[in-house]
């Protein structure tokens, strides 16, 4: 799927990959969404992915909701940075372990939808002309947000299909 270029491509393909990502989720039983991955992964099972959504959104929302209200800060956390970003990841990992699954999909579906609401805010210019908004650097606000939702929801997909192929007689 190309990357969109207005807000109605943007939601949509939001939306579109989320509803992709939870038909997913939802068509394996519950055994299934709670096995263990057996391949070798940072994320272990269908609660990590899903925690992991959930925190990038944060992320997401935390960077445009600060910088917008006078508060320079950087998409990642200190001490995080783009080199560094996989240890982040890991720590996002160890501090969801004892999330039940039941509650990573709730926070995934409350902060996709507070996502979507603050992306609908936003005017196509404001969205996808780079330097609009200083904060977003040499990217435009659009580029962030379609990696927090509409491709990591796609990456999200493909590594639970993968899970749920596996649990296929004679995978």
């Amino acid at each position: 799927m190309p990357r969109p270029t207005n807000k109605i491509d943007l939601l949509s393909a939001s939306e579109t990959n989320f509803k992709k990502l939870l038909s997913l989720v939802e068509s394996m039983n519950e055994a299934e969404q709670k096995a263990k991955f057996d391949f070798e992964d940072r994320d272990k099972c269908v609660r990590d992915v899903l925690a992991h959504l959930y925190e990038w959104h944060l992320l997401l929302i935390n960077f445009i909701q600060k910088n917008l209200s006078g508060e320079r800060t950087a998409f990642l956390p200190e001490p995080y940075n783009w080199k560094t970003y996989p240890q982040m990841n890991m720590q996002i990992w160890r501090n969801h372990q004892d999330t039940p699954l039941y509650e990573a999909k709730t926070l995934l579906a409350q902060t996709h939808e507070k996502t979507m609401r603050l992306a609908t805010n936003f005017s196509d210019e404001e969205l996808f002309a780079r330097g609009y908004f200083n904060f977003t650097g040499n990217l435009n606000l659009a580029a962030y947000i379609t990696s927090s939702t509409s491709s990591h929801y796609d990456w999200a997909t493909k590594k639970i299909k993968k899970h749920k192929n596996s649990l296929k007689p004679g995978s």
